[in-house]
């Protein structure tokens, strides 16, 4: 959990989108038939329908890379090198995960990548956490599918001009789909794939890859260790902020955290049974070696073309304190998240918002973690 926006930051994604699993049980591949492909055809832009999109994705997978040495330069020299993806579903199936490892020449890296379905344009939106750039979060790319296939574009900035970006899906329910990444200096005009690459199912476990491999900053601190799994919630939300309100309301919830990118960032897929308007959302968190600080971003699920801005910050004596610039209501505000009393079995959360610079506080939301089993 972090704090709820409508607001985000944004910036340039020139990383492959990496994502990774599959359907198929017991390692076996699934290879769609004509009547499944006639009934993806058929099916209609909802969430209900939508919300089986990736399920030939869940799993774990080697991905062979090839990769243009130069974009945008009329090269011609590829290079070749493996990796490995796992993905599984967020949001009721309505948003994504995939925990990636890319063994580049120059050196192995760590990145995730985050998607959601928006049924106000029935639209999937994908964005790109790059674990060498942990404080920031790609630019989405949008788009749909298309039976055995699916496309995706969105804007960006290569070497300070302007391009459109491209990933195509091919073959997904093949043996060994494949993705590919194009960009676009000419207003999708002309298109130069850069990235390829190439599929093969090891595994249909819904978790995360292991933190062997590399990939991750030294010294990683082990601080949301305590968060992994599910967990039962019990929440009380100020039923209005900012507004001298003191009526609360308190309902139930889920969590389920896993950690990403061999550790150095984790992942919430969290239930929220509010009374009026039940809602789902996803926690994204990212550790910056740079600075020692965590970085927190919140994807809403009944906002879901939007990540909102992060909170950043540490834990210190058993307390994890992180804030940073937000809105409510059109006001620009602080917002501060703390986690405490955290032991084994159990934790506690809260949110605050202060209008004032950060010279009061108002609490407005506690949750209280029991974790289950």
């Amino acid at each position: 959990m972090t704090h709820q926006s409508r607001s985000a930051t944004r910036r340039s994604v020139l990383g492959a989108l990496t994502a990774v699993g599959g359907a198929a049980a017991l390692g076996v591949p699934f290879v769609a038939t004509a009547s499944r492909a006639a009934a993806l055809a058929e099916q209609p832009l909802d969430s209900a329908s939508r919300a089986r999109d990736w399920e030939w994705l869940i799993g774990q997978w080697d991905v062979a890379h090839r990769r243009l040495k130069e974009r945008l330069a009329g090269s011609t020299e590829w290079e070749t090198f493996n990796g490995r993806s796992a993905l599984w579903l967020t949001l009721g199936g309505l948003g994504t995960v995939d925990d990636n490892l890319l063994g580049l020449p120059g050196g192995t890296y760590r990145a995730t990548g985050i998607r959601a379905f928006n049924p106000a344009n029935g639209q999937w939106a994908i964005w790109w956490l790059d674990g060498r750039h942990p404080t920031r979060i790609d630019p989405p790319v949008y788009g749909r599918f298309d039976i055995d296939s699916a496309t995706f574009i969105g804007h960006d900035t290569f070497e300070g001009r302007p391009i459109q970006v491209r990933f195509r899906w091919l073959d997904i329910h093949g043996r060994h789909p494949l993705w590919e990444q194009a960009f676009s200096p000419d207003g999708g005009a002309t298109w130069e794939i850069n990235w390829h690459m190439k599929f093969t199912r090891t595994s249909s476990a819904e978790q995360p890859l292991p933190a062997e491999g590399g990939g991750t900053p030294p010294d990683v601190p082990d601080d949301w260790a305590f968060l992994e799994g599910l967990w039962d919630v019990r929440h009380r939300r100020l039923e209005k902020r900012l507004a001298g309100s003191k009526d609360w309301v308190n309902f139930d919830g889920t969590l389920h955290n896993r950690a990403v990118m061999g550790g150095a960032g984790n992942v919430s897929d969290n239930v929220m049974s509010y009374p009026s308007e039940p809602f789902r959302g996803v926690g994204i968190r990212s550790y910056d070696a740079a600075t020692k600080q965590w970085l927190s971003w919140w994807l809403d699920g009944r906002n879901p073309a939007t990540i909102g801005p992060p909170v950043r910050g540490s834990f210190s004596d058993g307390v994890g304190t992180f804030t940073g610039a937000d809105t409510h209501d059109g006001r620009e505000i602080l917002a501060r998240v703390r986690w405490s009393r955290l032991t084994a079995r159990s934790a506690h959360w809260e949110q605050a918002f202060s209008a004032d610079g950060g010279r009061s506080w108002e609490v407005n939301w506690t949750s209280s973690l029991t974790r289950r089993g």
